[in-house]
């Protein structure tokens, strides 16, 4: 798939603000809720897998239908906030994880899209430099040194 100007999807500075605010509110919803695990404690809590939710979910299922069966040893109050809790945190990561892949994809175009610009500028600042244009044999040894591992004249087009 080639690109070049990714299709001029720029944001502008009404969209920037709309973005950063949008962002600025959630940071703000979630400031107080946020936990923060060292890699230890990451480690030791780690995730529940799909078995394990399964479990949760039979427990939680049986608690709603036939409280009877429940362990009055189990605060059911807080298991409930727990899941409940849980289950709004999986749909927001799941969307925001969404977004940021989408937002990763259009930045990765948009590099490719400079890195393109900036190889058909580097070719030209060689070419001027080949007709003794002032101040273009600077311009190319500065830029020489990105392009050290190619052979010498190529500025292949491989992502950056």
């Amino acid at each position: 798939m080639s690109f070049t100007n990714f299709d001029s999807r720029h944001f502008s500075a009404a969209e920037k603000t709309a973005v950063n605010t949008a962002l600025a509110s959630i940071e703000l919803a979630v400031s107080t809720k946020l936990a923060n695990l060292s890699p230890s404690e990451r480690q030791q809590y780690g995730s529940v897998n799909e078995q394990n939710k399964l479990i949760i979910n039979k427990v939680k299922t049986f608690n709603d239908t036939q409280p009877a069966l429940s362990s009055p040893d189990v605060d059911w109050a807080e298991f409930n906030s727990d899941f409940d809790t849980r289950e709004f945190l999986q749909t927001a990561v799941i969307r925001l994880q969404s977004l940021i892949d989408g937002l990763g994809n259009a930045k990765i175009l948009h590099d490719y899209d400079n890195y393109q610009a900036s190889l058909t500028d580097y070719d030209f600042a060689k070419y001027k430099a080949s007709t003794s244009a002032v101040g273009f044999q600077t311009k190319v040894a500065e830029m020489a040194q990105f392009f050290s591992g190619r052979p010498s004249g190529s500025t292949d087009t491989a992502t950056p």
